[in-house]
């Protein structure tokens, strides 16, 4: 019987650990893996929805972001603003395949958006990447229990 509190729980999971917040998705799917109670796939298709919607978020924010820059209470200055702008020129798409990273991944989403990246560029390769690691992290996990 499958568990939907633990799927959505999961899911949560994944979805706010792609958005600015300090959450481990990767904790609670190694979990649910070692608990052996629903399918892998399931498991990877559930981590990899929530975490793509919440680079959606992310993506969503780097759109609206350029209308704040010259705030005083906006926390980015628009130098770094530029800055990064820049440096998602310099590099393009596909540093998108590093969305999957700690600490570089998230704010590379944001990025995105206000680069104004093609929204389904940006959607393919972030699938790629943040299901690609959830795959690659499913694989390591099963081989070792």
């Amino acid at each position: 019987m499958i568990d939907l509190a633990a799927l959505f729980g999961l899911f949560l999971a994944a979805l706010m650990a792609a958005t600015i917040l300090p959450m481990q998705s990767e904790a609670a799917l190694v979990a649910l893996l070692v608990a052996g109670t629903h399918p892998v796939w399931l498991l990877v298709a559930i981590a990899g929805l929530g975490n793509v919607l919440g680079s959606v978020v992310n993506w969503l924010i780097g759109r609206g972001v350029e209308r704040f820059r010259d705030r005083r209470w906006f926390p980015v200055k628009p130098a770094a603003l530029d800055r990064a702008q820049g440096w998602y020129r310099r590099y393009g798409k596909w540093s998108l395949l590093l969305s999957w990273a700690p600490i570089v991944g998230d704010p590379l989403t944001v990025v995105a958006g206000l680069a104004r990246e093609p929204f389904p560029v940006f959607l393919a390769l972030v699938t790629v990447a943040k299901v690609g690691r959830y795959v690659v992290l499913a694989a390591a996990t099963l081989s070792v229990i």
